[in-house]
């Protein structure tokens, strides 16, 4: 998979933009990005179906402060933070930890 497929798959099915706004977000036309994405759609289903790896290439990557989506942003969406356990606090033998 090309780097240009990788991104148009996360513009496309991570952070769901339209192919009009996702095209623009990668500088090329609506008709080129909707071949990257289907191109990159053909691959990952081949990857699924015939159990293959996937394997991103393309050339060096440079990443702006951001996360990589909307998903690891580090803003949870669509989760209380209110009262209740608290992951990742337990003790020994699994047992819950007080405070």
């Amino acid at each position: 998979m090309t780097l240009d497929e990788f991104e148009a798959i996360r513009l496309a099915d991570l952070e769901g933009l339209y192919q009009e706004k996702a095209a623009g977000a990668m500088s090329v036309s609506r008709p080129t990005f909707s071949r990257i994405v289907e191109s990159a759609h053909r691959k990952i289903a081949d990857v699924l179906v015939h159990g293959k790896a996937l394997r991103i290439e393309g050339g060096p990557v440079h990443l702006d402060a951001r996360r990589c989506c909307r998903l690891h942003d580090g803003k949870r969406r669509g989760r209380g933070g209110g009262a209740g356990r608290k992951r990742g606090r337990r003790g020994p033998q699994g047992a819950a930890r007080p405070g």
